[in-house]
């Protein structure tokens, strides 16, 4: 459930605030996020595991906003990041290094130094490589890295394949059959110290099956290690990946996992790591936006809207459905087909395709349902157009906690070669 809910005149609300009036005040596009959503769907997600031993590492990739991370750290949560600079995020925000996980294929020398300098959790490890360079900077540190080791279990999530992380052809994790032979790579040094096991096969995750497919691989595979000595194994690590409602799907509840994973931990020594992102955040967002013209052609009509695929990308990239909502419904109004599309030069910039809308009018405000994960976080500035604004509401109250980037601000990084100055161009030289 979210909190963003028409009235009785036709008015859409976020919590009490009218959407309108945000509209007015701070301009579009805008993210508005609803602080009792986030804070439900959070308070829902982590009593689901409240019978296992369990630690919740939000992953922050869904959504980085400083005042989502804020809110998160006053609910005891951790972190899962996949950069130095998610690092630098959650730890300003108050999340406790000892609550971070870091995962991602691609750690740099200089990011594994921050987190062990910072002390974190673990390092879901995702390649023999990276296992090998992370001791190499743990012992240049005098430090012990804790290693969990990133594990693919061949496993189909059943969901978009750009977003599906299980299968033997992804670039994440380390094939599960390699696993016994990096434990023991992990015992031969003395600057790595193996606390873990992770998987994550997937996002939008419409069953719970293939998490406990996962799941029962991953407890397999402890055993074994368990088996051959390892015996300081602390954790196991599921992952993320709970859909959410956009388009009519029925994805399961967090308590239908947490019993499941209640079930197969019983008996158990090891604490169990949830990384939810869209789950939580997904449904507690929205992008307002607003109509800039209605164009009609003879074979199509267009709504075209101030937001564009760098404001909100999913749709371009992955196909992905939102729903569009109008800020003001009027009783017994007509109805038109359009497809609905931004101002950026290309064909993909489009939210929806034949859509069935409201009469919408230029200056008509629409509010793009579903935002809250992979919205901003996915923005660019491609067009040179400046980032949107970003907005938290907490009942009858609303705050900008990001302001809208000005066109300045696109060019503040920018130079020109010296000589720029002091000689003329001179063209066809390479």
């Amino acid at each position: 459930m979210h909190h963003f809910s028409h009235d009785d005149s036709g008015a859409l609300l976020a919590e009490s605030v009218p959407l309108v009036k945000i509209g007015a005040e701070v301009g579009t596009p805008t993210y508005v996020y609803s602080e009792a959503t986030l804070s439900r769907h959070f308070s829902v997600f982590d009593g689901a595991f409240r019978e296992v031993p369990h630690l919740i590492c939000y992953s922050v990739k869904a959504n980085s906003s400083r005042a989502v991370l804020e809110l998160f750290a006053k609910f005891g949560t951790g972190a899962d990041i996949v950069s130095g600079g998610e690092l630098a995020r959650v730890l300003t925000a108050g999340i406790p290094a000892e609550r971070i996980v870091f995962s991602g294929v691609g750690k740099t020398r200089e990011e594994m130094e921050a987190a062990l300098v910072a002390g974190i959790l673990s390092f879901n490890v995702e390649s023999e490589g990276e296992l090998l360079v992370l001791g190499e900077v743990a012992s240049a540190l005098g430090k012990v890295a804790p290693v969990s080791l990133r594990v693919n279990p061949n496993i189909d999530a059943k969901t978009h394949p750009y977003i599906a992380t299980g299968l033997a052809d992804s670039k994440f994790g380390i094939p599960i059959e390699d696993a016994p032979r990096l434990a023991q790579e992990v015992s031969r040094q003395r600057s790595l110290s193996l606390v873990g096991i992770d998987c994550h096969i997937g996002s939008q995750l419409t069953s719970i099956e293939p998490l406990l497919e996962a799941l029962d691989s991953v407890l397999a595979l402890v055993d074994v290690l368990r088996a051959a000595g390892h015996q300081h194994i602390e954790h196991v690590d599921l992952g993320g990946g709970l859909g959410i409602n956009y388009k009519g799907e029925t994805p399961p509840h967090p308590n239908e996992l947490g019993d499941a994973v209640a079930a197969k931990m019983a008996g158990r020594s090891e604490r169990i790591i949830l990384e939810p992102g869209r789950v939580i955040v997904g449904n507690a967002g929205l992008l307002l936006s607003r109509v800039l013209y209605v164009k009609r052609t003879k074979d199509k009509t267009f709504v075209v809207l101030d937001a564009a695929m760098n404001d909100l990308l999913r749709p371009a990239l992955y196909g992905a459905h939102h729903e569009i909502w109008p800020v003001q419904k009027h009783a017994g109004g007509e109805s038109i087909i359009a497809d609905v599309v931004g101002p950026v030069c290309e064909t993909g910039d489009r939210f929806a395709e034949a859509r069935k809308l409201p009469a919408l009018q230029p200056g008509d405000l629409v509010a793009i349902m579903s935002a809250g994960a992979y919205g901003f976080s996915m923005a660019s500035s491609y067009n040179s157009r400046a980032l949107p604004a970003e907005v938290m509401v907490s009942g009858d109250r609303f705050s900008v906690v990001r302001r809208r980037q000005k066109i300045e601000d696109l060019m503040r990084d920018e130079t020109v070669p010296p000589w720029y100055g002091t000689e003329s161009p001179k063209g066809g030289q390479p």
